[in-house]
């Protein structure tokens, strides 16, 4: 992609405890993962996202869509597109749905790998969160296609 600009990417796995979140770029195609946000009872800890937007200047947002084994939407897909249109509307960025079917699984295995090789000792829900956003965004960041939301 010479003629592309290089852009940065914040991908969200969206969850009803905690929203895990990753950063990565075009120009690498990495992504690493950063400190997650909670969910309270009105919804999204939106300023802990909003200092992710700020902070990191992203050009696009990524959202997990939840889908089950047989390809079918998953229980937490209409909130996942409520919270990726919610983004879209904050912050005015294009936002992507790209599939997250096994992610946290993947992610496990990875920080487990990690742990083994002298990484953190316990691996805690929210690091598993992030871990799993920063899946998403190496899929996406891999030309899987993302259903854009317009």
């Amino acid at each position: 992609m010479p003629d592309q600009p290089v852009e940065a990417v914040l991908a969200f796995d969206f969850g009803l405890r905690r929203i895990g979140i990753a950063a990565g770029d075009t120009l690498t195609a990495t992504a690493a993962p950063r400190p997650a946000a909670s969910m309270t009872r009105t919804g999204p800890d939106w300023p802990v996202i909003a200092r992710e937007v700020d902070a990191l200047k992203p050009r696009r947002l990524i959202v997990g869509a939840p889908y089950n084994a047989d390809g079918t939407p998953g229980a937490l897909a209409p909130a996942a597109r409520r919270f990726a249109n919610e983004l879209e509307r904050r912050f005015k960025l294009p936002v992507s749905m790209v599939d997250e079917r096994w992610s946290s699984l993947e992610a496990g295995a990875a920080l487990k790998a990690q742990r083994a090789g002298g990484g953190r000792r316990r691996i805690r829900r929210e690091h598993l969160d992030s871990a799993a956003a920063a899946v998403i965004l190496e899929r996406w960041l891999a030309g899987e296609s993302g259903e854009n939301l317009k």
